[in-house]
């Protein structure tokens, strides 16, 4: 295992590496791969481990009785995922993780994590860490909630470019979704989605390709 790329992630970051052999055993290191599209956490399942992508991505996705699908997030190389249901004990997932490509995953156990360990001088570290990703992640789905509350297409789809600039610095934006899962994401139809796309392309608002925009008008 990679001990420099745990060492830069958010969930082991400011841990001595010479700390990192203790904390496998503790914690009880395992690491599984998944290929592409393969289902890594089923909706209903009840978990007591953090995952940790090592390598790949994963998407959280949330899908109804009449096949609907909105995508809630994913997770790249460096992330971490299932952490509010890992320190919930018995509390069902509401969502499905699925590999977005070949993925490998570190999965650790939340039960140890809390537990002492004269061995593992760098548990509190580990839990600051955690505590704080917890609260990016709220601040994520609260913004994902913002782009959605819109009535229409536009309106939704100008929140979620707004943002884009904003944290990209740039009016010359790359989004992380292909047309669909930005129509999950934003929890519209794609067809609606590229239409209103194509409208805003007309009114000088944006230029595109593939998931490369150009904002031209203050939004």
């Amino acid at each position: 295992m990679n001990h420099t790329f745990l060492l830069q992630t958010a969930l082991f970051r400011g841990c001595p590496e010479d700390d990192l052999p203790a904390l496998a055993r503790h914690l009880e290191f395992r690491t599984v791969s998944y290929p592409k599209e393969a289902v890594v956490l089923n909706e209903g399942s009840q978990i007591t481990e953090i995952g940790l992508v090592l390598s790949g991505c994963v998407q959280m996705e949330h899908n109804d009785i009449w096949g609907n699908k909105s995508i809630l997030g994913m997770v790249q190389a460096g992330g971490v995922f299932a952490e509010a249901y890992a320190c919930m004990p018995g509390e069902p997932m509401m969502i499905d993780v699925i590999a977005k490509e070949n993925t490998t995953i570190l999965f650790l156990s939340v039960p140890k994590l809390f537990t002492p360990c004269n061995a593992c001088q760098s548990q509190n570290r580990v839990i600051q860490n955690l505590v704080q990703i917890s609260a990016h992640k709220n601040l994520q789905l609260s913004r994902r909630t913002l782009h959605t509350s819109p009535k229409t297409i536009r309106e939704r789809l100008l929140s979620y470019f707004s943002y884009q600039v904003m944290a990209q610095g740039s009016r010359h934006i790359r989004i992380p979704f292909d047309r669909q899962q930005l129509a999950d994401y934003l929890n519209v139809d794609r067809s609606a989605l590229s239409k209103e796309l194509g409208k805003m392309k007309q009114d000088g608002l944006i230029t595109y390709r593939k998931n490369e925009f150009v904002i031209h008008q203050p939004l």
